[in-house]
């Protein structure tokens, strides 16, 4: 165990602090954190921990949700750069007009996305949760910000719902292109491909399973197959590998990889401990508003 792992455990001793990490931060951060999800597994366990301070291992949304959810404890972020490209692509504006426009619309916000668009939305979901939630909604019309690949992926599954987009998406994902899982597939004949819905509809469709990055593990877990050709974010393999240590994993192309997601170091996860730095603080109202929806989507996913 080297110096730096040593300083965090005594630390967070020290602190009562709990730090939770995203599966796509580097294997070291993994390796320390006290538990390891998506983001959903996340965002639920922030609300269920006695810590007195959360250090959020994942990007800005994260760190943000965890302390709308809990406003009374100190939620710390290893880098306050570490920011996810799709968490902004929605447009405040449209979302108001188009409520205008439909009546019974539903706007349904992906938990990947800032506070200030959770605050305009009706429930948020997660990958994981919002095909469930999606059905559980007496709309009819549904607006689904801010990834359109996973709105796509669910309105092909609930198709007695008309769904709107606003153009956004996960660039790791939407790099994943259909050659390249085609060639992966040929290169790796025995392999099953997995699919996080964040991907492109042409990646969805070649795939063998689409699901969560909870839901990609637990069916790698459970199959019988020997070979995976993974299409999502690379950090995912350190949960695969610890799993399933007797099986083998592929990436879909050389890109799968968040910079964002990157910046998480187990450096700044000790630094941001020892001087309690990179606190995320909500403005009172924003938080009361954004956490409407997250608190009716804990609610819709029991």
């Amino acid at each position: 165990m080297n110096a730096v792992t040593e300083e965090i455990k005594q630390l967070k001793k020290e602190k009562n602090a709990v730090i939770l990490a995203h599966y796509y931060v580097e294997d070291a951060v993994q390796e320390i954190a006290d538990y390891i999800g998506d983001s959903y597994y996340l965002s639920r366990l922030a609300t269920e921990t006695t810590a007195d301070v959360v250090v959020f291992c994942g990007v800005g949304f994260m760190g943000e949700s965890a302390k709308v959810l809990n406003p009374g404890k100190k939620v710390l972020m290893p880098d306050m750069s570490a920011d996810c490209p799709m968490a902004h692509m929605a447009d405040i504006a449209g979302i108001e007009k188009l409520r205008a426009e439909y009546e019974d619309l539903a706007v349904v916000c992906y938990i990947n996305s800032t506070a200030e668009l959770k605050a305009h939305a009706d429930v948020c979901v997660t990958s994981s949760n919002a095909l469930k939630i999606v059905k559980a909604l007496p709309n009819k019309h549904i607006l689904f910000i801010p990834d359109d690949n996973l709105g796509h992926f669910i309105a092909e599954q609930v198709p007695e719902k008309e769904f709107l987009y606003q153009n956004g998406h996960c660039p790791v994902h939407k790099a994943i292109a259909p050659e390249a899982v085609k060639k992966a597939k040929q290169e790796h004949p025995q392999a099953l491909v997995l699919a996080h819905p964040e991907c492109l509809p042409e990646v969805s469709a070649l795939a063998d399973y689409v699901g969560s990055t909870s839901g990609i593990i637990d069916y790698a877990t459970k199959s019988d197959a020997e070979e995976f050709v993974i299409c999502t974010e690379t950090g995912v393999f350190y949960e695969l590998k610890k799993k399933n240590p007797g099986k083998k994993f592929y990436p879909a192309s050389a890109h799968q990889i968040c910079p964002d997601m990157k910046k998480i170091t187990l450096e700044k996860v000790r630094d941001v401990l020892k001087n309690e730095s990179n606190a995320v603080t909500v403005e009172k109202e924003l938080s009361e508003k954004s956490g409407r929806p997250l608190e009716r989507m804990l609610e819709l996913a029991k």
